[in-house]
């Protein structure tokens, strides 16, 4: 079995001196840098008592140390868990208790939360080529099997979250798929802000710039003002999530500007929401080159479709499935309209399974390996699939069904909406669709004046019952906007 370090040696063998990655720390590494902290990380946690088929929880925020364990484990035949430090105590211990892992490993030097986590653990500091770590020894429960090659948390918006786990082909044709979709070569410069315990950062940015061998400059947090520098310093390939893209434009418009002025960049995408025809080309009129879209999830080790356009192509689909990979609609899951019901897909993409959950695994994945994604779409006559959203976040108002994309784009075409998100809430036996709306810091704009916005644009039982205005909205560590934390977040605004 090919594992995932497999890439990392490839490098090293071919062009061991050329550059693998920054960080904030001020780390800059050859592949044979990166070769030899992951190397000293092996015999760190071999010393710690890891052994094959065992699992290393990865309490991590981006850095090189983290890219590092990454590769260790691979080389140790262990699992990796990444898991963003920046969870609660009461997150990270469901986690172990469900991963049970031989060894904590925390990313102290680059992120104040994995410290105090290592602190309150009574973790030990540990050295090397890698930097400084701490690290906790863990009671050990290998598995028989060893072909995990990571395994990484769902969020989850109910119950406990799941161990979704990635096999090494999954998570090396997830690179090598990422890397030749972008046309990615050995002279690009990756911006690597998405969070590496997250399935895109993990396999679309690192696993793609170690395939090809393409430089990361790694970032720990989202900054938009250390965005706008980095883009235009260099950097020819940004993947982000729709947020980063908004949080952007309003940093460079506060710089007054209404353009990003790169002359190196050359590839953007965006993903977790489907495009709205308005932004797209606000953003390709912003970044001076075309916005591609693609569909993916944990499961599917972040691919299943994508685009690549040109610059002004009106397509606002997420494209059609990569290659090897298939897509297919089961329209007889309700809600889903005319031509569209459940995205269902198979191919070399999709996870093993969650850990130790054999139910949850055969809900969603059948005998014949056709994943339900839990996701509403449709396929046009190009064979190009169009998400219409979660079938859970449908919302059915007066007998009519809202999905909250179509919503959202509407109130993201003010002018002064950096971003939004629309839930539905059940009021007297009647969904509601409910708008929070993020804005800048000291604007005046008032909900009367978005409701009369939104009103040109949407029929009468697609109109937000309420509007919230805040200045920041609940979202996840990879900027991703936590929907199922509106309502209880905003409660005291609420009528």
């Amino acid at each position: 079995m090919e594992r995932f370090h497999g890439y990392l040696d490839h490098q090293v063998e071919t062009r061991g001196t050329a550059l693998a990655l920054t960080d904030t720390l001020g780390t800059e590494w050859s592949f044979a840098d990166l070769s030899a902290a992951a190397d000293d990380m092996a015999g760190v946690l071999r010393a710690a008592g890891v052994r094959r088929g065992d699992r290393v929880l990865l309490l991590a925020e981006n850095c090189g140390a983290a890219v590092a364990t990454v590769f260790a484990c691979s080389r140790l035949k262990a699992c990796a868990v990444p898991v963003n430090a920046r969870q609660t105590e009461a997150e990270i211990g469901r986690i172990i208790r469900h991963a049970t892992p031989a060894a904590v490993v925390a990313t102290s030097a680059v992120s104040p939360d994995a410290a105090a986590h290592a602190e309150r653990m009574g973790a030990a500091e540990v050295t090397g080529a890698f930097g400084t770590m701490h690290l906790a020894a863990q009671k050990s429960d290998p598995d028989e099997e060893d072909d995990v090659a990571v395994m990484l948390y769902t969020t989850g918006t109910t119950g406990a979250p799941k161990g979704v786990m990635l096999t090494h082909s999954n998570v090396r044709f997830g690179g090598r798929t990422s890397a030749n979709l972008r046309d990615m070569v050995t002279e690009d410069l990756i911006y690597g802000v998405l969070p590496m315990t997250h399935v895109f950062g993990l396999c679309s940015m690192i696993g793609a710039a170690t395939y090809r061998g393409a430089p990361l400059r790694l970032e720990a947090r989202f900054s938009a003002a250390k965005l706008y520098e980095a883009l235009r310093d260099g950097v020819t390939l940004l993947s982000a999530v729709p947020q980063m893209h908004a949080l952007l434009m309003q940093y460079t418009k506060e710089q007054g500007l209404d353009r990003l002025g790169s002359e190196t960049l050359r590839y953007v995408s965006s993903g977790a929401a489907p495009l709205d025809p308005t932004w797209k080309r606000k953003a390709e009129a912003f970044y001076g080159v075309a916005i591609q879209n693609g569909y993916g999830m944990t499961e599917t080790t972040a691919g299943v479709s994508a685009t690549m356009n040109a610059l002004g192509d009106p397509d606002i689909s997420v494209g059609p499935p990569l290659l090897d990979v298939e897509v297919r609609v089961d329209q007889t899951v309700p809600g889903g309209g005319e031509g569209a019901g459940e995205v269902m897909t198979r191919g070399p993409h999709i996870m093993k399974g969650y850990f130790r959950n054999p139910e949850a695994t055969e809900a969603v994945l059948d005998d014949e390996g056709w994943l339900r994604t839990g996701d509403l779409g449709r396929i046009d006559e190009r064979g190009h699939l169009h998400i219409l959203g979660r079938s859970k976040e449908l919302i059915i108002h007066g007998g009519f069904n809202v999905y909250p994309p179509e919503v959202e784009a509407a109130l993201n075409d003010h002018p002064r909406v950096i971003q939004s998100a629309v839930v539905g809430r059940m009021v007297d036996g009647d969904e509601k669709v409910m708008a929070f709306v993020q804005i800048a810091e000291g604007d005046d704009l008032d909900a009367a004046e978005l409701k009369d916005f939104v009103a040109e644009r949407l029929a009468g039982y697609k109109r937000p019952s309420q509007i919230v205005l805040a200045t920041v909205l609940p979202a996840a560590p990879t900027g991703k906007l936590l929907k199922h934390k509106m309502l209880e977040h905003f409660a005291d605004q609420l009528g």
